[in-house]
């Protein structure tokens, strides 16, 4: 197939029975945006069979990474959650989306809101010096359904905080928000001293109840100050792009700036 590469395996991790990551190597001529994807997969029946996978990695990463659910009777993700170190994937050549910060108005507090697999695409966001630049503060929600499914938490919280080149700009300028919808959840910051917190409840509550700025010590939304970058199922999107445009944000467009950002993409038309 044309505008394809091949990718080897490097590093393969499972992170219960529903969700695992990856990692490739990546060849010297890819280049992508923070918060783009690219479509991956494998040949079957001697043709390629791929998906539209976010870029877990940071685009100055010498490999690249992805984050994808289990499906049992999924075309690709059958196949592709048992994949091995030394195996190959097959990705396009050009990384392309709407999810980067380049397609927001400058503001001071940056949410990044996810469930799921959606968290994929802001591990790339966080890991980039030049948001922190940006913004006064970034916020963090990755929302599961179960406490298992909380992946990457201690790379974002143990890990990133003592990056040698941005590790205290994490420590000043992340706020990590995670929530589970299925079973009780309290969660306690490690920067924190007070009581841990019920981080039982869904993104859209958070936001229409003023729980999450009420947690974190922030101000109410406001179109003024604060931007959103959004990922995760349809109903989710669809969910939260209600509740920003009846609080007067706009959506940004590939011509034009905005208050909030999603992948185009990947929403259900």
């Amino acid at each position: 197939m044309r505008n394809t590469i091949t990718e080897t395996v490097t590093k393969v991790h499972h992170w219960n029975d529903t969700l695992f990551s990856f990692k490739t190597t990546r060849g010297s001529s890819f280049t992508f945006e923070n918060g783009q994807f690219v479509m991956i997969g494998l040949e079957v029946d001697s043709r390629p069979l791929l998906r539209a996978y976010s870029i877990a990695s940071a685009n100055y990463e010498e490999e690249l990474e992805f984050f994808s659910i289990k499906v049992a009777d999924g075309a690709l993700t059958s196949r592709l959650q048992k994949i091995q170190v030394g195996d190959e994937i097959i990705l396009t050549t050009r990384a392309t989306g709407t999810l980067v910060p380049g397609y927001l108005k400058p503001g001071k507090h940056l949410y990044l809101l996810s469930s799921g697999t959606g968290l994929a695409p802001f591990m790339s966001i966080i890991k980039d010096p030049f948001i922190y630049d940006a913004f006064e503060k970034v916020i963090l929600v990755h929302s599961v359904r179960y406490i298992s499914e909380l992946a990457y938490k201690d790379e974002i919280e143990k890990e990133l905080p003592q990056n040698e080149y941005f590790g205290e700009d994490v420590k000043n300028k992340l706020l990590y928000y995670p929530t589970v919808t299925r079973e009780a959840f309290q969660y306690q910051s490690v920067n924190e001293l007070q009581d841990s917190e019920s981080h039982h409840t869904r993104i859209t509550s958070l936001l229409t109840s003023g729980q999450l700025t009420e947690n974190l010590g922030l101000p109410d939304i406001n179109t003024h100050d604060d931007r959103f970058m959004i990922c995760g199922n349809n109903n989710m999107l669809r969910d939260l792009m209600h509740i920003l445009d009846e609080k007067g944000f706009s959506k940004a467009t590939s011509r034009t700036l905005g208050e909030y950002v999603i992948e185009q993409a990947f929403i259900e038309k």
